[in-house]
């Protein structure tokens, strides 16, 4: 018997894209609320219920109201894509990548947590430092990123294509977040094992879908004399043998005058790089990701496959 699907929010940009992976499966059954239906919380409450995994697509109090409507006795599990819970330990969080235990872990959860677009950039990078001691826990951490616009939803989608849109955003680039207390910091905060809230300084580009995340670093406020090989070695050690995360090789990284955001613009993969300056005194690690595939959408599948497997 194939198993049920139900994608809560199905008709939104994360939701879309789920759908549209699953649309040519035939070892799923993917559940539905007809568009006329969609506020039939009746109706949305029976398709929770009937389904074996319910992939939440809602904004945070949106997701946890619908995580009331599962029955205490219910064997529903629930991938949620809201920030809603990525803090919250009863919950696996579903970067099967950030340690060899996870994928395991997800596999095995009932309730998981999608993480965001640009912490799951920001932690690739972070938390195997931390792991082999190499990034002090007090670590002053900055972030720099810039995303493809349909991270923002809807109403930014509309702001930036509709030219008869009232709030039309004509900018090729703009800042946002400009007070420094993004919603997505206390997420990387979390899985990055920081004792110290990091800066995290994000952007958007005039462009669908891409994502640039910086981390650069001090090589002398790290633990013991550090070299930019170190670092390639731990994350490239960290990430071996691993199906959507790579790490490309000091060569390629030393080679590019340039990383382009949108390269991987419609692939559920996510690439490292680890730059720096010849003089051995800083170093930029780069993850370069798509912010709806291995971002939101494409880790939305992965932990349900992940699943589906236990």
């Amino acid at each position: 018997m194939k198993p049920k699907i139900f994608i809560d929010g199905e008709h939104g940009t994360t939701g879309l894209q789920i759908r549209t992976r699953l649309a040519e499966r035939d070892d799923l059954n993917v559940i539905s609320i007809p568009q006329a239906e969609r506020r039939n919380e009746n109706l949305r409450q029976d398709r929770l219920n009937e389904a074996d995994i319910a992939i939440l697509c809602l904004p945070d109090d949106a997701s946890r109201q619908a995580v009331s409507l599962l029955e205490g006795s219910n064997s529903t599990r629930v991938i949620d894509t809201s920030s809603a819970f990525r803090t919250d330990s009863s919950w696996a969080y579903g970067f099967a990548e950030m340690d060899k235990s996870q994928a395991s872990r997800i596999s095995h959860a009932r309730l998981v947590s999608n993480p965001g677009c640009y912490p799951t950039g920001a932690i690739s990078l972070i938390r195997p430092l931390r792991l082999a001691n190499l990034l002090p826990a007090d670590y002053p951490i900055s972030i720099n990123a810039v995303s493809g616009y349909t991270g923002g939803g809807k109403q930014l989608i509309a702001k930036m294509e509709d030219e008869s849109n009232p709030e039309h955003i004509t900018s090729p680039h703009f800042a946002y977040g400009l007070a420094l207390n993004h919603k997505h910091i206390p997420e990387i905060q979390e899985h990055g094992l920081l004792q110290r809230v990091p800066l995290f300084s994000p952007s958007v580009g005039r462009f669908a879908q891409g994502m640039i995340v910086q981390v650069p670093l001090f090589l002398d406020m790290l633990n013991g004399p550090v070299s930019l090989a170190d670092i390639h070695t731990i994350l490239s050690d960290h990430y071996a043998g691993q199906q959507f995360v790579q790490v490309a090789s000091l060569e390629e990284s030393a080679a590019l005058a340039r990383i382009d955001a949108v390269e991987l613009a419609g692939s559920d993969h996510m690439k490292l790089f680890v730059c720096g300056s010849a003089n051995g005194i800083h170093a930029n690690l780069i993850a370069l990701l798509d912010n709806l595939g291995k971002g939101a959408s494409g880790a939305a599948v992965q932990n349900m496959n992940l699943m589906l497997a236990s």
